[in-house]
């Protein structure tokens, strides 16, 4: 099954919700990068908060990037995204193994920790990017963001991220963003709030395989939600490339690349998005270091 963004509104137009289903997303990244469980659990939903902020962007080079980093085991987590929205990311400790929290789940916040901080750096197409700095409130990702768009965005949002694992892979990922528009009143804000409390959590509905109209039926209280976009798909896809890696060692000096030449003979770079490696022959290398590198129309020249 594809994944997939709707987007909808409810109470005749006063409360914007974006669904997500991104379980094919979540576990192409738990193949690609060999992540445990809670990891999987803790970027899953950091991916799926991505797709959801990406989508928002109206421009095909517009790009977003997101970095969560906590005091805890797994370290900084970051995620890069265009439009489509494409995302990509990785993980410092994709192998972080924790005991089930006292509720008998995966510790998500343990394992991203409970201080630190979401950098947000989304690049428009303005004269300076927007950067937008939150620290972590519990390291679940969902409150997190929450946070995040009170303090930094200035919009009022309830986010619901999950996550569920089994011992195959990903069963289930999926969440929803809420935001009141300027025009909700009191009473629709309350009964979304009573709502989101009667639904539950967001990884019961998907274990439960509700279509995302259905959850947003369910967390609205509104059963005459309006569905305005329903083919965004949202994937998992690098975008590196021998020529962007060749860019990347042409910047490195020419100095340290003529030592490489010398004393090894040859190079290999591993994109740290997708894993994939990049060999370099000697004779590459003296390309790059005598002629430079030209990248879709840019030359990188190396410095002595």
């Amino acid at each position: 099954m594809t994944d997939k963004i709707t987007k909808l509104l409810a109470y005749n137009g006063k409360i914007s919700i974006v669904c997500i289903d991104s379980t094919n997303l979540v576990e192409q990244a738990r193949i690609t990068h060999d992540l445990s469980p809670v990891v999987t659990a803790a970027f899953g939903r950091m991916l799926t908060i991505t797709a959801i902020m990406a989508q928002e962007m109206k421009n095909k080079t517009d790009k977003l990037t997101i970095q969560v980093k906590g005091n805890g085991e797994i370290g900084t987590m970051l995620t890069v995204a265009n439009n489509k929205p494409k995302i990509k990311g990785y993980v410092t400790n994709p192998y972080v193994d924790l005991p089930l929290n006292e509720f008998g789940k995966l510790d998500v916040g343990k394992a991203v920790g409970y201080e630190g901080y979401i950098n947000v750096i989304k690049d428009i197409g303005l004269k300076d990017p927007y950067i937008g700095i939150s620290p972590l409130t519990s390291g679940e990702i969902a409150d997190d963001f929450t946070n995040y768009f009170v303090n930094s965005e200035q919009r009022n949002s309830a986010v619901a991220l999950g996550v569920l694992v089994n011992k195959d892979g990903v069963k289930s990922a999926g969440g929803y963003l809420i935001n009141p528009m300027p025009d909700a009143g009191e009473d629709e804000i309350a009964k979304v709030e009573q709502a989101i409390f009667k639904a539950g959590a967001i990884s019961k509905m998907l274990n439960e395989n509700l279509s995302l109209l259905e959850i947003a039926k369910r967390v609205t209280g509104d059963e005459n939600v309006k569905i305005i976009e329903d083919n965004i798909i949202p994937v998992y896809e690098c975008d590196c490339s021998k020529e962007k890696m060749a860019g990347a060692l042409a910047t490195i000096g020419k100095t340290e690349l003529e030592k490489i030449i010398t004393e090894e003979g040859e190079a290999e770079l591993v994109c740290h998005f997708c894993n994939k490696k990049y060999k370099f022959s000697k004779q590459e290398l003296q390309e790059i270091s005598t002629n430079g590198v030209n990248q879709r129309g840019r030359t990188f020249w190396l410095n002595d």
